[in-house]
Order: structure tokens, then sequence, then C-alpha cells
């Protein structure tokens, strides 16, 4: 009965074919092999340096230097971030001009000349001391390059600032969230600290997380800028080696090689943090690569060997 139904309006559905997609992606990856072999089998490089260094206890002491600065100085300076957030979102005058002069100040210049500053305060001011203004009272004093030396002078340029650009990065979150919901958790009782830290910040989370995150792997590359205050993070104890043995590119692959694995793992906590902070869209969510690979490979465990050819009604042939 079904070979005598007509099936002559029946529509044979073709995917859309991208052939230029498979050239693109081909020409790519044949540029990036050639990079690569070129660079692989480039003889001004001597690879016997590169293995010996990858994991020298010197580097290895200068990115765990390295990663320190980086989590010291984002935390800090994502809780000073908040702080200058509400003060920029304040009503008062002063507290929102010293907020606004502040982000003005330290966005406005340059971060190397920053951390030259601190790295040299010393010559700015001899000597640190506390006591009674316009008198000779000093409770204490002490020599600035003792209370400030070159890992505290660095840290304290990175975190400074951070702060400026992580407090313009939550000020744009919190100004995502609904006004309606301040004058929810205004009805409700709720005072302004409680609102902040339970009802805006967790929603502005969604907003705040993909730029802080990325702001974190900037904060992790510039940690190599406090070599001009010779503090022994990555770049400076590759350069310290460099200068002996006088294998100035083969250092700076090491530590590229470190840069490329640090940022790689620290880009997996962020994705995970925009997926968790982002679940309220979680229809427009794509799997994740987990998802993707443990579904890829359900399909082809479940996959027919000998599938039956249907038509387009779904009937047997």
């Amino acid at each position: 009965m079904d070979a005598d139904v007509n099936t002559d309006d029946d529509v044979a559905a073709v995917p859309l074919r991208h052939p230029w997609r498979w050239v693109v992606a081909a020409a790519l990856f044949l540029g990036i092999a050639v990079l690569v072999v070129s660079l692989w089998t480039n003889p001004n490089i001597h690879h016997g340096t590169i293995s010996k260094y990858l994991f020298n206890p010197k580097i290895v002491n200068g990115v765990g230097l390295s990663l320190l600065i980086t989590v010291v100085a984002m935390v800090v300076s994502t809780v000073l971030g908040v702080l200058l957030a509400v003060m920029r979102l304040a009503k008062n005058p002063v507290m929102n001009a010293f907020a606004w002069l502040y982000v003005w100040v330290f966005r406005g210049t340059p971060l190397l000349i920053q951390i030259v500053f601190w790295g040299y305060l010393g010559l700015l001011y001899s000597q640190i001391s506390l006591g009674v203004p316009f008198t000779d009272f000093t409770i204490f004093s002490v020599d600035t390059n003792t209370l400030v030396p070159a890992f505290t002078a660095g840290l304290l340029a990175l975190t400074l600032n951070q702060a400026a650009y992580s407090a313009e990065i939550i000020r744009s979150g919190m100004l995502s969230v609904d006004p309606g919901q301040h004058e929810a958790a205004a009805s409700l009782g709720m005072s302004p600290s409680y609102t902040l830290f339970k009802v805006v910040l967790p929603q502005a989370m969604r907003v705040i997380i993909p730029p802080m995150g990325n702001e974190t792997i900037s904060m992790l590359k510039q940690t190599s800028l406090l070599s001009v205050i010779a503090v022994l993070e990555l770049y400076t104890v590759a350069t310290q080696i460099s200068s002996q043995n006088l294998r100035q590119v083969e250092l700076l692959l090491v530590v590229s090689c470190w840069y490329l694995f640090l940022t790689s793992v620290l880009s997996v906590p962020q994705y995970y943090l925009e997926r968790h902070y982002g679940r309220g869209n979680a229809a427009q969510q794509a799997p994740t690569p987990l998802v993707r690979i443990v579904s890829a490979l359900r399909r082809a465990k479940h996959a027919p060997t000998e599938p039956t050819p249907t038509d387009t009604r779904g009937r047997k042939s």
C-alpha cells in the first residue's frame, strides 16, 4: 500500500553546505603549522636551553611569585573597587568627588610610571614617620626603603592601579541592576549594606565577571613590568638568566610557554563562573566542552551500524 502512495510532493531536505569554512580553516591550520615548524627547525634556536630552563627552580620560583602577586593584587583591588564604586554612586558629594579623582589619576597615568614612582619612593621621602603634624613630636620613624621594599612597591602599584579599573567595572555592573530591586529591598526593611551584598552585587556579577576575568589575566602579564624595580617575578628571573648565557630568545620562549599555560588555567574558572552567574539565561548558554564530549561519545556508542533508509515522512522504504 505504501508503494502506491504518491511521493512527488515530498521535499528532500539538504543541509546547507559551507565549503569556504573548510577552505579558511585549512588555510589557517596550514599557516600555523608552517610557523610552528619554522620555529622548531630554526637553527638559531637552541632547544636544549628551552628544555633545560623550562622547569628550572629559579623559573618555577618566578612563576610562583607572579601568581602570588596576581592573586593578592586582584583580591585587594576588588575590595577597593567595591568601595570606590559605592562612593561613585553615593549621593555624598565629597565621597563621589574623591572616588572620581582616584579613578581619574590612576587610569590617567601609565602603569609603568606608577611602578617606578613606588619603587623609588625613597628618593622623595627618605623617612616615613608618624607623629603630631607641624611639631617635632614623633611616635616612630622608619627608612622608606626598609618599609617599602621592591616587592611591596610593585604590589602597591599594581593593586592601586587595578582598583581604579575594578571600580568602573563594578560600578557598571551595579548600574545594570534594575532600580526596582533597591526599592523592593527598602520596602522589605533591608539596610543599604545588606541590599548591596545580598541583592545588588549577586545580580551584577553576571556583568562583572567577564571583564574582571580578563583583568585577572592582564594582571598576571602585567607583573612582568615589575622587572624595572627588580622584583624577582618570572620575566625578571628569565632576563637575569639570559644576560648570563646570552640565550635571550630561548628564555623568552620559556616565559611565553609559562604565561600561555597560566592564562589557560585561569580561563577555566572564569568560564564556569560566567556560566554560574549567567544561569538565569540558561537557554542562551551553549553546552560546556565536557558536556559536548560526553554527548559525542554517547552518540557514537548508540549510533546504529546499519541505519534503515527512510523517506522524508519517516516511513521505512
